[in-house]
């Protein structure tokens, strides 16, 4: 059986505020991050994994430290990746895991470090019209391969979040959010144990869950925080400008639809800099 990581880190155990994710912290949460993915690979092979592929799925996308990961998984690094946090799935996966995930932009206040994909650009990507995060963005990347998605870690607001799209998945709570940087967390230990557990249960019962798929025509909505990163959108001639600060992207692909929606933040971001005098 094979098993698809996608590695965050706002979602990591002890992980509560940016600053820890930022020199001179770094280092620590990189470690932690490291030990979270190590679990669920431990979980993973547990129950019958055969080949573990990791795509770390932060920032600059460089953070799991190899030399301290599990020897049984492989791991896709760096940052020029065509499907971002995805990078690397296919159909021939039995099962995606998303470890150190997070709540979404506009959702609860309670989200720890929550954000959808660019907290500098996103007010909110749509599906459909329905507002979503990282978690089910990419678990529609999944089932499109067949894929479906097994075991989500993070806090108890995303757990919940994630509900309507996927029911079935086990989540691995590994703090409590009280505000946007404040969570209650448990010992590195303790949540490690809880997403080894999880893993281990969410592959077992793989075969069971259905893949998260978006049947037919579907529709992706940006709506970014400034209109200078709406409007670089529009470079791409498939892009339609639907207010100052909103874009939207139609198409019978969704793989195809993602991967336009990935082009205009990154065009979005560049925006951002250029405000920034970057």
């Amino acid at each position: 059986m094979k098993v698809f990581i996608s590695v965050d880190m706002e979602g990591i155990s002890g992980v509560a505020t940016g600053q820890q994710m930022q020199d001179p912290e770094y280092g620590r949460f990189r470690k932690l991050m490291t030990q979270d993915t190590n679990a669920a690979i431990a979980g993973a092979f547990e129950a019958g994994a055969t080949e573990v592929l990791v795509g770390d799925s932060h920032g600059n996308m460089s953070n799991i430290l190899i030399e301290e990961l599990d020897p049984r998984a492989r791991l896709i690094s760096g940052s020029n990746k065509l499907l971002c946090q995805m990078e690397g799935i296919d159909e021939t996966f039995d099962a995606a895991y998303f470890v150190g995930y997070h709540g979404r932009e506009g959702g609860s206040e309670r989200a720890v470090i929550n954000h959808t994909i660019s907290g500098l650009c996103v007010t909110e990507i749509r599906i459909n019209g329905r507002p979503v995060g990282e978690a089910e963005i990419n678990a529609g990347i999944a089932g499109y391969y067949g894929v479906p998605c097994v075991l989500i870690t993070g806090d108890d607001v995303l757990a919940e979040e994630v509900k309507e799209t996927l029911p079935d998945i086990e989540a691995a709570i590994v703090k409590r959010g009280i505000d946007r940087f404040t969570a209650e967390l448990l010992s590195p230990q303790h949540a490690q144990e809880i997403i080894k557990e999880k893993a281990k249960l969410g592959l077992q019962k793989a075969k069971s869950i259905k893949p998260y798929q978006v049947a037919g025509k579907v529709t992706f909505e940006i709506e970014f925080k400034l209109t200078n990163q709406a409007q670089m959108c529009t470079l791409f001639p498939t892009v339609e400008l639907i207010s100052p600060k909103t874009i939207r992207i139609e198409t019978d692909d969704y793989v195809v639809g993602y991967k336009q929606l990935w082009g205009c933040l990154i065009l979005g971001m560049k925006a951002t800099r250029s405000v920034l005098g970057g």
